[in-house]
């Protein structure tokens, strides 16, 4: 006999938390102490930032890596260090966070959003080429919950077009694709550092390449416009100190050391859970193509359709939570949407680009649909949890498949 709900006054499935995030032992200890009592604290006075530069972009198959304060400010270097212009259009996707498309606006540049691909969460190259105008200057990937984008398609289009392919690798970690690793597989490439990220210092961010001009480039703005061999209040570019601090290095010096172990739990444990929830009528998990040689799993993304419930999706999720299984809906509209986007409240902007930057008219019906109603988030601290801690997943997903009966009625009382 099925237990009864938890959210319906039964014994919840599960009452033990999942791991915590983020994790963190003596070897951060040390190493903060290190750094405060050598009284070396900004990047240019000590080693902590500089070493981890270079152990992060040889981890990701680059020869240059500029560690900056967040992953927003990352984006929008590489922006203006690749020579985008103000008014040239940039393609990204409408499922992200904001800053993918907000760095292209404080570029002086228009983003214009292309669709994601309904199984994968990641921008739909198809979509993206269809977008592509004579205005148009690069195109930014998002590697959605840590699953690289179509970058065999990406960088095709972007030699074929002569675009600048700028992957925005947030949630992307020690994800590979065809066995090279997320952050070298376009031009140049955008990390983030900031508290939830599989690689954490509480916030910072690294732009990664082998383009040894982007990364002068970069370099460069993000220390204030200075340039090797130039004197001391000598300013190139426009610019601002966008430096990471040595405190931050020294954590994520120790937090890189975890990273390929953290990385092999994720994978182990997302293969596992994918295989076994899309068994479960009405869950249709993230889609993975074979190129995709290993996934970061930033989030354990699925649909989940609401008609094989009998509920809405946020019934859905309040059951799960009642049965201790922590899970979210995700973002709640497409950028497009976003109030910042529909009253174009983005400060002075260049006059000719105003037009341009009304997304009034603008649709992108799998992104909408994935936020309104199927869009399903597990956390990653989740997934460094133990097989016995999926195998509580699945089975508080098959309890409430096989009470929705029960949870339908439950919801059309509280609806009425």
């Amino acid at each position: 006999m099925v237990s009864k709900l938890a959210l319906l006054g039964g014994k919840p499935l599960r009452t033990r938390p999942f791991p915590s995030w983020p994790i963190f032992g003596t070897a951060e200890e040390k190493a903060l102490l290190r750094v405060l009592h050598s009284g070396k604290w900004g990047r240019l006075q000590g080693d902590q930032v500089d070493k981890f530069e270079q152990s992060f972009a040889r981890q990701h198959g680059c020869s240059h890596g500029v560690a900056v304060v967040n992953g927003t400010v990352s984006l929008r270097l590489i922006l203006m260090a690749a020579g985008i212009q103000a008014e040239d259009e940039v393609i990204v996707p409408p499922y992200t966070f904001l800053s993918t498309a907000t760095a292209v606006v404080e570029a002086n540049a228009v983003p214009v959003f292309a669709d994601i691909d309904l199984n994968t969460f990641n921008l739909d190259p198809r979509a993206a080429e269809t977008a592509i105008t004579p205005r148009t200057r690069a195109i930014i990937p998002v590697h959605f919950a840590g699953q690289p984008a179509d970058m065999t398609a990406f960088v095709k289009l972007a030699r074929r077009r002569k675009l600048i392919l700028i992957e925005d690798a947030a949630h992307a970690h020690g994800a590979s694709w065809n066995g090279q690793p997320a952050g070298s597989l376009g031009d140049v490439a955008s990390f983030s550092f900031q508290s939830s990220k599989n690689l954490t210092c509480g916030e910072g961010g690294i732009i990664t390449t082998n383009d040894e001009r982007l990364a002068a480039a970069c370099r460069s703005m993000h220390n204030c416009g200075r340039v090797p061999g130039g004197i001391w209040y000598e300013h190139h570019v426009i610019s601002g100190n966008y430096r990471l601090g040595e405190f931050q290095g020294a954590v994520l010096n120790c937090q890189l050391q975890r990273l390929e172990r953290q990385a092999q739990i994720r994978e182990r444990n997302g293969r596992y859970l994918a295989a076994r929830l899309s068994q479960i009528p009405g869950l249709l998990v993230q889609q993975r193509p074979s190129e995709c040689t290993r996934h970061a799993y930033h989030l354990f993304m699925l649909r989940l359709e609401a008609e094989a419930f009998g509920v809405p999706r946020a019934a859905v999720l309040q059951a799960l939570r009642a049965e201790g299984i922590p899970c979210s809906g995700g973002y709640g509209f497409s950028l497009p949407q976003q109030p910042l986007f529909r009253h174009r409240a983005f400060g002075p902007y260049l006059p000719g680009a105003g037009r341009r930057l009304d997304y009034a008219n603008t649709r992108c019906p799998n992104s909408d649909l994935i936020c309104r109603e199927q869009g399903f988030w597990i956390e990653q601290s989740v997934m460094l949890g133990t097989r016995a801690d999926m195998d509580d997943i699945i089975a508080a997903f098959e309890k409430i498949q096989g009470q929705r009966e029960a949870l339908n009625l439950w919801a059309r009382k509280e609806k009425a």
